[in-house]
């Protein structure tokens, strides 16, 4: 089976949870063949790959969004777009219910010869100032204009795009990496599955509610246009999986049909973290196994950790994970580990995780947003007792409440530091405690989070999908790739 897959702003130079269970799925899937298209904003230098590509991945092609943003347009051309058409740009700028149709045959039959262009022509500018003249008479029509030519920009350049035909679709979140997964499924009228780590929708309006970019009504506008290309994803997918039910029940709330949902969770090589030889070293050792990037709120655990090193001064910190993708954020914590005087704090880059593993005593995580962290489940599995914030399904982890076998940590509030840091330090000063919720993790990993699980459930629901066609739309991959 040829199995077509989207991501977004991850896979191969982002490490994380989405890449790691991209590169899961493919090399255990080895009777499958892949193709990834990943999308990110912008191509960056020096951002090397960081997951060796599996035999099975055919083709990787990688989309940067912000790529036209230099281009000097043509103005004031003239693209005659059909009323329908019209119309359904109309729709979703004004943040209604969209003819998708319309919009996915108007940039793949090719009209549309520069989406620069396009979006400053005679044509964009009249739906513009309909919106403007209907919804919006008080707004300045320039603001308006080159507001809704950023927010569109990224999208008409991903609905521009030449996509293979495959077996199945499979997109990992109903942002932009969605609408490609739509567009496949409307033009090759093949399944497309949908799985959501978090809840897209939800992380973009945080974001844009915390914005200083966007002001006032823009505000609005693009929380709307996502929660439209969410409706579009789920409309367009023949099912749609979440990691766990809670997030499930935020899709139904968000408007996708309950019969094509189902939660699939995620799972990890509990054979290869329980393999890791544990060791007592000298002190204490707190390790986060992270990307330094805002979203994981690197700087909430400094500050917890200066409150530990004033109760346990033998205490260290690691940092395990890369430090080149916001260099920005970087330099700024590096700042605020040094304002706060902390001693024994080390940034390890990229390495293997095991290697650290094996010997620190807590594992924390300080996410403002998250789905079901692999990293978690991988301490468990070595029998590791974590702290987290609580988001996702980090409480139902940790905590267990559907099973016998105890709490494995503590859940603090979102960047409550003094909480985490009273947590690690009662954690750290009690080893029999440390002892039983290591012991109560890697007894619920075993049990619920296998990996052989995970690709099972993932195979299953591949082949049903292909059942579904009876095979007679079987691609071929000599004849494709």
């Amino acid at each position: 089976m040829k199995i077509c897959v989207f991501v977004e702003g991850a896979y191969p130079r982002t490490t994380g949870g989405v890449s790691s269970w991209l590169q899961y799925l493919m090399e255990q899937m080895s009777q499958h063949d892949f193709i990834v298209y990943s999308i990110s904003p912008r191509q960056r230098e020096g951002l090397a790959v960081k997951y060796p590509p599996p035999k099975n991945l055919r083709e990787l092609r990688e989309i940067y969004l912000e790529g036209y943003l230099d281009v000097e347009p043509k103005h004031n051309k003239r693209y005659n777009l059909s009323p329908s058409e019209k119309n359904a740009i109309y729709q979703l700028i004004a943040g209604e219910e969209t003819d998708w149709d319309s919009l996915f045959n108007l940039f793949q039959k090719k009209r549309i010869d520069s989406i620069p262009d396009f979006l400053v022509s005679k044509d964009f500018y009249d739906v513009v100032y309909e919106l403007c003249a209907t919804r919006f008479p008080y707004v300045p029509f320039t603001d308006m204009f080159w507001s809704l030519r950023s927010m569109l920009l990224p999208l008409f350049i991903t609905m521009d795009q030449d996509i293979p035909e495959a077996d199945v679709y499979h997109a990992v979140s109903t942002g932009y990496a969605g609408i490609l997964g739509s567009l496949a499924k409307h033009k090759f009228k093949k399944p497309l599955i949908l799985t959501e780590h978090g809840i897209y929708t939800r992380e973009r309006e945080e974001e844009i509610i915390k914005a200083k970019w966007i002001q006032g009504y823009f505000k609005d506008i693009w929380i709307q246009y996502f929660y439209n290309l969410s409706s579009c994803t789920y409309q367009y997918a023949d099912k749609v999986t979440s990691l766990f039910e809670k997030n499930r029940r935020i899709q139904l709330d968000l408007g996708c049909p309950a019969d094509k949902t189902m939660v699939i969770g995620n799972g990890v090589d509990v054979a290869r973290f329980a393999a890791v030889l544990r060791e007592k070293r000298p002190g204490y050792h707190i390790g986060a196994v992270v990307r330094i990037v805002p979203i994981k709120d690197i700087k909430t655990m400094l500050q917890s950790f200066s409150r530990i090193q004033s109760v346990i001064p033998d205490a260290h910190f690691y940092l395990i994970g890369p430090n080149d993708e916001d260099q920005e954020y970087y330099n700024e914590c590096v700042a605020l580990a040094e304002a706060l005087n902390i001693k024994n704090l080390t940034y390890t880059g990229n390495v293997d995780i095991r290697n650290y593993l094996s010997f620190i005593d807590i594992l924390v995580l300080s996410s403002i947003s998250e789905g079901q962290p692999l990293v978690i489940l991988e301490a468990f599995a070595a029998g590791i007792p974590v702290v987290s914030t609580d988001v996702g399904a980090c409480r139902e982890m940790i905590e267990g409440p559907h099973d016998e076998f105890g709490v494995a940590g503590a859940v603090v509030p979102l960047m409550h530091y003094q909480e985490m840091a009273t947590q690690c330090i009662r954690i750290l000063q009690t080893p029999q405690i440390a002892l039983e919720y290591g012991e109560s993790g890697r007894e619920r990993v075993s049990t619920y989070y296998q990996l052989d699980q995970m690709i099972q459930n993932y195979n299953t629901l591949y082949l049903s999908q292909e059942v579904k066609k009876d095979g007679r739309d079987r691609i071929s991959t000599e004849r494709t790739v």
